[in-house]
């Protein structure tokens, strides 16, 4: 099939898998697509949210929709990293020569749920630093990969609540996508309380497996991004820092996004032209990745915090400057 007809056909699959998911949970379209497009790019996503709003369900149900080997750890205070990569163990054969063999920690799946991240220790929390950006392990020495396609998403509690660590920058920078879980509406949490209070829940059929994931992904990677898109995408990026000089930036942002930011809104922005029937990225596609790409990565001052100024005000106002002095041709 052709370009065209490729993207016609992202958007029907794409709108599949969405529908499956809406089976299983209620309401949520704005985040569910957001974790598809995470997804589709090749991305981890960080989900933020109070307890109770269903975001362990959803990426359950996800790993349902698309058929792959899923797992979660659970992260606790005690966890170590061990608990997460793997160890050495002490084997014997029948010979009663004793060896060591690796065993696989729960970081082998292609769709691992770090439950509570902020929960563990900044100590457990960089064992998933390598697994995220190079989809590889090292023990003892050795490197093992990780099978493709691999993800994490995991959720976290407001870090206001009590007994949570702050993820480090470095953990952070390596999330494509931080998403927030809204509270449902009325009528939605009415129709929650309805599915799951009558017995079995709604299991997820599988819409769609590994091997066809890896070729969309790579169907949105061969999405064009234009010279002066890449150019607004590095406008945005270099917007963040106080040393730029937008007022609201050097106020309440003590350090702006990375390199590794700007790659995240062109991979998102590849992906919305896609599911838009579109074979080259636009500049409204990098505006609709803008807040879930910088909200995580900006460093907020303490001003900002005493002001209870969000990453997400400062991003509209990047937006607006970006915007007034580029306009798309």
């Amino acid at each position: 099939m052709d370009a065209l007809e490729r993207a016609k056909e992202f958007a029907r699959r794409f709108g599949a898998l969405r529908d499956e998911v809406g089976r299983v949970i209620v309401g949520q379209r704005a985040l569910v697509d957001g974790v598809l497009t995470a997804i589709f790019a090749g991305g981890h996503c960080l989900l933020e949210g109070v307890p109770g709003l269903g975001k362990t369900q959803l990426i359950r149900t996800l790993a349902g929709v698309f058929g792959l080997k899923y797992s979660r750890i659970q992260f606790t205070p005690d966890l170590m990293p061990a608990d997460i990569v793997g160890t050495n163990i002490i084997t014997e054969d029948e010979k009663g020569r004793r060896g060591y063999a690796f065993r696989h920690g729960p970081i082998f799946a292609n769709l691992v749920l770090a439950d509570e991240i902020n929960r563990a220790t900044p100590k457990t929390q960089s064992a998933l630093l390598e697994a995220m950006q190079e989809r590889s392990v090292t023990v003892w020495g050795n490197t093992y990969l990780l099978d493709p396609p691999m993800f994490v998403l995991a959720t976290q509690n407001p870090i206001e609540m009590e007994g949570t660590y702050p993820l480090p920058e470095a953990q952070l920078d390596r999330f494509l996508f931080k998403l927030l879980v809204e509270l449902p509406a009325r009528e939605e949490l009415a129709e929650i309380v309805n599915r799951t209070t009558r017995g079995k829940d709604p299991e997820p059929e599988r819409v769609m497996d590994g091997p066809e994931l890896l070729q969309w992904q790579q169907a949105c990677a061969d999405v064009v991004i234009a010279p002066h898109v890449l150019d607004y995408v590095a406008r945005l990026v270099l917007a963040t820092h106080p040393a730029q000089g937008l007022e609201s930036v050097k106020a309440h942002v003590r350090f702006g996004a990375s390199p590794r930011a700007a790659q995240a809104l062109a991979r998102g922005a590849k992906v919305s032209a896609l599911l838009d029937g579109r074979v080259s990225a636009s500049f409204r596609d990098v505006r609709e990745s803008a807040r879930p790409v910088f909200r995580h990565r900006l460093v907020m001052s303490y001003q900002a915090q005493a002001e209870g100024v969000s990453g997400d005000s400062v991003v509209a106002d990047v937006l607006k400057a970006v915007q007034e002095a580029a306009e798309e041709p």
